[in-house]
């Protein structure tokens, strides 16, 4: 039974389908959800199978959706996206996590005190619960890197000799 619920922004799951994790990340002990929105403009063409693996879409409330508008507001200036902002909305809304990469959307988190995990700390996830084994966390950064994936490299080497 999945356990705690993370919010995701689209470049987190584009990370993993791109080292062909998607269904070891599913198996971890997490719920995955996107808000409504994202998944519509942004992953339902080509990832329309992130549902069928386990990923939550939701909906933003009321006051959700007003404190979205006000992240939109305050944050526009640094060029965090609104999808973003509604992925960081929803983890407030859901009081949980939200999965990004994105430097400017962990800008906009961090001020509005969310927790903030990313792709490195999924695969040590991964990792710790002996999903994937060391080789294969090498093999999805390398099919990352090779998709131009925008990951902090030197870090991704850390983690990998730490494992192996």
């Amino acid at each position: 039974m999945p356990g705690q619920l993370l919010i995701s922004d689209a470049n987190i799951l584009i990370d993993v389908n791109a080292g062909g994790l998607l269904r070891s990340m599913f198996r971890l002990k997490f719920a995955f959800a996107v808000p409504d929105t994202l998944f519509e403009e942004e992953l339902r063409e080509h990832h329309p199978n992130l549902r069928y693996l386990g990923l939550q879409i939701l909906e933003l409330d009321g006051e959700t959706v007003e404190y979205a508008g006000r992240l939109v507001q305050k944050y526009a200036a640094t060029g965090a996206g609104t999808n973003d902002l509604l992925a960081l909305a929803l983890a407030w809304q859901e009081e949980c996590p939200l999965l990004t990469g994105d430097p400017r959307l962990r800008g906009a988190a961090e001020p509005e005190e969310i927790e903030v995990h990313g792709t490195l700390w999924l695969i040590a996830q991964m990792l710790d619960a002996r999903l994937i084994g060391p080789k294969r966390a090498r093999q999805a950064y390398d099919a990352m890197r090779k998709a131009d994936r925008r990951l902090p490299w030197d870090e991704v080497e850390e983690q990998l000799q730490q494992f192996e």
